[in-house]
């Protein structure tokens, strides 16, 4: 589970945290940075999925030409921060490790990465994968004065610190990787690196690697699917053969019925998914009580979404950190409660995170107090670009107002940015 992220010198950030918890919420205006965090998730996930810097930031093509990886956005000097060289990305988290392992794996991670911009493009200025029970750190590329460093062509240092328990010495390891990208992703390439920093470093990828960035588009929920095909995809492709697959299971068939009644003003009976018998695809449509069936391009936008969420957050498969852009978009404020208590209720088992930016004053007034804990409000300086996160429960009298007048006023009113600003001045 991912608890914290920060970022230092990215795009519009100069030194900022964004608390992270299991559901995460982030408010701010239009252009205060909201999405700049989204894609300082990006970068890291493209990193847990071992591509190069020049693919996470430029892109990444497969055979053929056709796109796999849509760049970060951004030209290569408003990724990094005003008038800066170089940008940080450090982010904490938790694993649940068996408590005979805690010594040997850790239970609490950091990982930290550093790049700087140069004329071609970013190179890894600065890295660090820290177990937080150990004192070394298990590889940094900036080490203690005297210890053993391999200095790379173009600069790079890397030192695999080897923190091992009872009478052993720690000691360091000179070990190669490739400039072009993250360590993290190469350890497993060296037989010389113990398995549990293994373990740990490939735990870390994992986290990373398993994060999906969903913003549902009507267009692509009525598009018929290939069977087969049972990963939603980020725009919200194969949504009917998703469903199917939910639907093959009698016990998933029935909640996610039973939420699509609750969540939608139709008396859905069942899911159909009839296959074009031209094209082989297969189709969704919706079948109610009263014996009417209305195919995915009858259904109203908002349905749609609310299938795409149910999708994702129902699938017992699902795991990682899912970021949804403006999650209330096409909701209606009476079926927000009940998407708010699905998102809750999943995250609570603890397979699954998600994070979301809203403008919904709605959605904030409906969030639980776990979920307070976790809702950050992101605003820019009034004398400058630069943007700051706030997590709303450190603000003055956060906690009694958000009692006394609920914390949706406190965002129409304005109140979240002027407190933020009160409170740095």
């Amino acid at each position: 589970m991912i608890t914290d992220l920060q970022l230092v010198d990215f795009k519009n950030f100069a030194d900022e945290r964004l608390a992270v918890g299991p559901f995460t919420v982030i408010v701010g205006a239009n252009a205060s940075g909201k999405s700049n965090i989204r894609d300082a998730f990006r970068l890291l996930h493209g990193i847990g999925r071992g591509y190069s810097l020049a693919d996470i930031i430029g892109g990444r093509y497969g055979v053929g030409g056709q796109k796999e990886w849509t760049e970060v956005r951004g030209a290569l000097d408003e990724i990094v921060r005003f008038e800066r060289r170089t940008l940080r990305l450090r982010i904490s988290l938790r694993f649940p490790v068996p408590a005979d392992q805690i010594v040997q794996l850790g239970r609490d991670v950091g990982y930290e990465l550093g790049l700087a911009r140069t004329a071609t493009g970013f190179t890894v200025d600065r890295e660090l994968l820290q177990v937080y029970d150990y004192l070394s750190p298990v590889y940094t590329t900036h080490p203690p004065e005297g210890d053993p460093v391999l200095m790379q062509d173009d600069d790079i240092h890397l030192l695999l610190r080897m923190a091992k328990t009872g009478n052993q010495k720690k000691h360091g390891h000179r070990v190669a990787v490739r400039p072009t990208q993250p360590a993290l992703t190469q350890l497993h390439e060296h037989q010389q690196i113990v398995r549990p920093h293994k373990a740990v470093a490939s735990k870390v990828a994992n986290a990373l690697g398993h994060m999906r960035f969903l913003e549902p588009q009507p267009d692509a929920l009525r598009q018929p699917a290939f069977p087969g095909q049972t990963v939603l995809g980020d725009s919200g492709e194969n949504l009917p053969t998703v469903l199917r697959k939910l639907s093959e299971d009698p016990a998933r068939q029935d909640v996610l019925l039973e939420w699509t009644r609750e969540l939608t003003p139709m008396d859905v009976a069942d899911f159909k998914f009839p296959v074009d018998q031209t094209t082989g695809r297969v189709q969704l449509a919706i079948k109610e009580r009263n014996g009417r069936t209305v195919s995915a391009y009858a259904a109203s936008d908002g349905t749609l979404r609310f299938l795409a969420m149910l999708a994702t957050l129902l699938d017992d498969e699902s795991e990682g950190l899912y970021f949804f852009e403006e999650i209330d978009n096409g909701i209606h404020p009476t079926r927000l409660r009940l998407l708010v208590d699905l998102i809750e209720n999943r995250t609570a088992a603890g397979n699954i995170q998600v994070v979301t930016t809203t403008h919904s004053p709605d959605l904030l007034a409906m969030v639980s107090d776990r979920t307070f804990e976790s809702t950050s409000v992101v605003c820019r300086r009034p004398d400058s670009n630069d943007a700051v996160i706030r997590r709303v429960a450190d603000l003055p009298n956060a906690e009694e107002l958000r009692n006394s007048q609920g914390l949706g006023r406190l965002h129409t009113s304005g109140w979240l940015e002027d407190a933020v600003f009160f409170e740095d001045d």
